[in-house]
């Protein structure tokens, strides 16, 4: 299973929100440059950026932090959070960044992830769906919509979007394990992209477990930071990928 840990940006710090609530917020590391350094120190590979500012701003906030990971490391990064334009988009394709991921974009400006898979290609752009009780929530999770993650994911791969980062929010960060059965539905109902599992996870066994029900890539963030799931642990099981 393809391992991709997360540092998530706020006052351009590493830290981790419970079941995405700004308010309860726990630092991580004061510097998320040394610990994407440390990431690929420990043989890991990839990298999931999100602007939490950016998110609940609508614009990308701390791109600077951002940048500098791209510079002084060679990992494959992600980032989310406040991307709504193809300016935005195309500043950080043209920063080091690798790919860039579209969440509340896909819901409220569809035509943006049409333009940009149009210009980019479906390697370099992915749609993050994040929600609670299967539909779908957006602007930093900060609010709820009516729409069934399985339709916009629909939506989204009839555009030629090939990869989906999905997120039960209310297993974000609660070290609760993840919504395996969510997941794996998703994944039987769209073969033909590939679903990233987000939230909840907190040992080997919940990947394990997500890699038998068909998902191939899973993000580990809190368990990272606790040191359920040390930085060699997920090398050793990223290193098992293919």
């Amino acid at each position: 299973m393809q391992i991709i840990p997360a540092i998530d940006l706020k006052n351009q710090q590493s830290v981790r929100l419970y079941q995405g609530d700004f308010k309860q917020t726990t630092v991580i590391s004061q510097s998320p440059v040394e610990q994407a350094v440390s990431i690929e120190q420990a043989g890991l590979t990839n990298l999931h950026l999100v602007d939490l500012d950016g998110a609940k701003s609508g614009r990308p906030v701390n791109r600077t932090i951002i940048e500098q990971i791209c510079e002084q490391t060679d990992l494959k990064v992600e980032v989310g959070g406040g991307i709504r334009s193809m300016s935005q988009i195309n500043a950080y394709l043209t920063s080091g960044v690798d790919r860039v991921i579209l969440g509340s974009a896909a819901l409220n400006d569809p035509k943006l992830v049409q333009s940009a898979i149009n210009q980019f290609g479906a390697d370099q752009i992915v749609v993050g769906i994040d929600g609670k009780n299967g539909q779908v929530a957006v602007s930093g999770w900060l609010e709820q919509s009516q729409v069934e993650m399985a339709s916009l994911m629909a939506s989204m791969a009839a555009f030629g979007v090939e990869t989906f980062i999905v997120t039960d929010i209310s297993r974000d960060g609660t070290m609760s394990g993840p919504n395996t059965a969510q997941l794996s539905q998703l994944q039987v109902k769209f073969p033909e992209v590939t679903v990233i599992a987000s939230g909840g996870i907190r040992n080997v066994a919940d990947l394990q477990q997500l890699e038998a029900a068909g998902i191939k890539a899973a993000i580990v963030g809190k368990a990272m930071a606790t040191g359920d799931l040390p930085l060699q642990t997920l090398a050793e099981v990223n290193a098992r990928v293919g």
